[in-house]
């Protein structure tokens, strides 16, 4: 079966929104954290891959094109996540 890029999702969280909550986080774990929900809500034969790109498998080529992967990511509790992976 044949995958085809569909787009680059921007996932990881920008330095700019640890700067203000003012503390150090696993920086890693988070985008991790975070890739493992968007993946999780993903369509079938859909994956994005730790460099953002989202792949699609040949039938589920329409779903990915239509998938909502902006409302995935603002869905996401950040500050749960946040809250679990500081140091």
């Amino acid at each position: 079966m044949t995958h085809t890029d569909i787009t680059v999702l921007n996932y990881t969280v920008n330095a700019d929104v640890y700067a203000r909550y003012g503390a150090d986080f696993d920086t890693e774990a988070v985008n991790d954290e975070i890739l493992r929900i968007v993946n999780a809500e993903a369509p079938a034969g859909v994956t994005v891959h730790r460099n953002g790109k989202v792949v699609a498998e040949d039938d589920a080529i329409d779903a990915a094109r239509s998938f909502d992967w902006a409302g995935v990511l603002k869905r996401i509790d950040l500050d749960t996540i946040l809250a679990e992976h500081g140091r």
